[in-house]
């Protein structure tokens, strides 16, 4: 708002409104200044003195309260009560695109004394004069829907053929297609920030959404929600949820359905099931991101004595504080006896440094790794077939629903056949995906075995690396099963996952037949 000095002058004193239809028009154009040079030129032709400006940019529809500007203006008259000014607009449109409320801001007008006075319309004070300013009120209107009908219109129709025609999502950006209009592309480096959160969800390697949260930001370059550089949970709850980033678009409010993209999937289908899968099956609390990084061990370690998961927490002394991990559970013979935290992650660390195995298992690993790869790859054409069936017999199933939704009359029950299509119509667009990817693995065998290798190799030097996801990992990757913890005799023997298993048992001498599906499992893991 633009306020200059009043002086004492017998000219008529004048108010300025302008108004654009968003934010982006007021950046990037220059309608509220083309808007004000007018009046003002207005102004100086009737013998105006311009004493304010009041600008907004927002739409003319609606309640007229809602407008910043249009309330200030209100408000201004209100304080100079005992003056008398001529209010000047553009154009009718920018005074209000909705009769109503047309109606009512020119009482608000009258009820301050104010005289209103517009470029290319003036108003009268007679039923014929009122007549026509409500006919052009309402005409405005009228322009104002029809326009947002065709936009809607538009947007429907580029969403039916692929186009994503909302906000471009993190990591994507719009670009001019060849086939007209604009669409979606990959905007780096977010596109593989966004990538590495939603795959390492998916995988495991962040277990709960507030790791996904402390992953972004961590991120220089991802844009955060608050000025303190945090991003709200609810963000991240809608990033895991956009079938956008799998290569799909919908918009269920206009009853348009799941269908393929035309833009480069960041995740596939199936990892974006994944994902689903543990939002539904990990009713996680968000963990608390001041004091998880400092107790990685937390929820992870059992008190032995009643099984249940032991907590931590800082002790303020005399001259410091003290970290230290207890039960926290009433009953127990533990029951708030603390464990210093330096000496229960020192016994954790030993058992750590302990998973490493000899250098030379790892020729036999690889080459064990390398035959089941190879057996793999061999299979193409069974698992092809496979995949083909399983999309014949959706398709099937599709049908059998499609001929009972149309004999169905209760609600409740087209409602239930709809949603069920709907699910397998999600697991047929997996099925494809995996046909289309038969024989094209991603990554080739020593990009994979390579990453294996690293953490089989030494599992030490992530635990050791300080960070916290990295330790978070090697718990969830090394061990099946939480461990529990005595406060006389320490750590019980851990249950290890079963890369490390086997391992231990070639160095240990065994020979004993493992069965073929467990070194899927092994291949699987990493």
């Amino acid at each position: 708002m633009n306020i200059q000095t009043p002086q004492l002058s017998s000219a008529p004193k004048a108010l300025i409104y302008c108004r654009v239809s968003d934010k982006r028009q007021k950046t990037q154009g220059s309608g509220l200044e083309s808007q004000e040079y007018r009046c003002r030129e207005y102004a100086t032709a009737q013998g105006y003195e311009v004493e304010a400006v009041f600008p907004d940019d927002v739409s003319g529809g609606g309640d007229f309260i809602k407008r910043a500007g249009m309330v200030a203006l209100l408000a201004y008259l209100d304080v100079q009560h005992d003056k008398k000014y001529v209010v000047i607009f553009d154009d009718l449109k920018r005074f209000a695109r909705d009769t109503e409320f047309h109606i009512k801001l020119r009482r608000e007008f009258t009820l301050r004394k104010a005289k209103v006075e517009c470029l290319n319309f003036k108003f009268e004070d007679t039923p014929e004069g009122r007549f026509i300013e409500t006919i052009l009120a309402a005409q405005g209107e009228l322009e104002r829907e029809q326009n947002g009908r065709q936009v809607v219109q538009k947007m429907k129709a580029r969403l039916e053929q692929g186009y994503w025609t909302f906000r471009a999502p993190v990591g994507y950006k719009f670009t001019k297609s060849n086939n007209g209009g604009k669409e979606l592309i990959f905007d780096e480096p977010l596109a593989s920030i966004v990538k590495e959160a939603l795959e390492g969800y998916a995988a495991g390697r962040y277990e709960t959404q507030a790791e996904v949260v402390r992953f972004l930001e961590s991120q220089p370059c991802y844009p955060k929600d608050l000025p303190n550089g945090k991003i709200r949970y609810n963000r991240i709850a809608n990033l895991l949820r956009k079938t956008i980033y799998a290569g799909y678009v919908e918009a269920p409010n206009w009853n348009i359905s799941l269908r393929k993209g035309n833009h480069d999937a960041i995740i596939s289908m199936q990892t974006y099931e994944k994902i689903q899968a543990r939002l539904k099956r990990d009713a996680n609390a968000p963990a608390r991101p001041d004091i998880n990084q400092d107790f990685p061990l937390r929820g992870f370690v059992l008190c032995n004595d009643c099984d249940k998961p032991l907590t931590a927490c800082w002790s303020r002394g005399k001259l410091r504080k003290y970290a230290y991990y207890l039960c926290y559970s009433k009953g127990c013979d533990s029951y708030r006896k603390s464990i210093p935290r330096d000496k229960i992650e020192k016994e954790f660390s030993d058992i750590v440094l302990s998973l490493q195995p000899k250098e030379n298992l790892f020729n036999i690993a690889k080459a064990m790794f390398n035959d089941i790869w190879n057996h793999r790859q061999s299979q193409t054409s069974e698992i092809r077939n496979e995949v083909k069936q399983n999309i014949i017999e959706i398709d099937k199933k599709i049908m059998q629903l499609l001929d009972r939704l149309i004999d169905a009359t209760t609600v409740s029950v087209i409602a239930a056949y709809e949603n069920r299509i709907a699910d397998l119509e999600k697991q047929k667009l997996i099925f494809i995906e995996k046909q289309q990817n038969i024989g094209n693995p991603k990554y080739t065998f020593d990009e994979l075995f390579e990453h294996a290798c690293n953490f089989l190799s030494n599992p030490y030097k992530l635990w050791a690396s300080g960070q916290y996801n990295l330790k978070r990992m090697v718990l969830r990757l090394a061990f099946i099963e939480r461990i529990h913890y005595c406060r006389k005799t320490g750590f019980r023997t851990p249950d290890l996952s079963l890369p490390f298993k086997v391992l231990a048992s070639i160095n240990s001498g065994k020979k004993e037949m493992v069965r073929p599906e467990n070194f899927k499992l092994m291949i699987s893991a990493f």
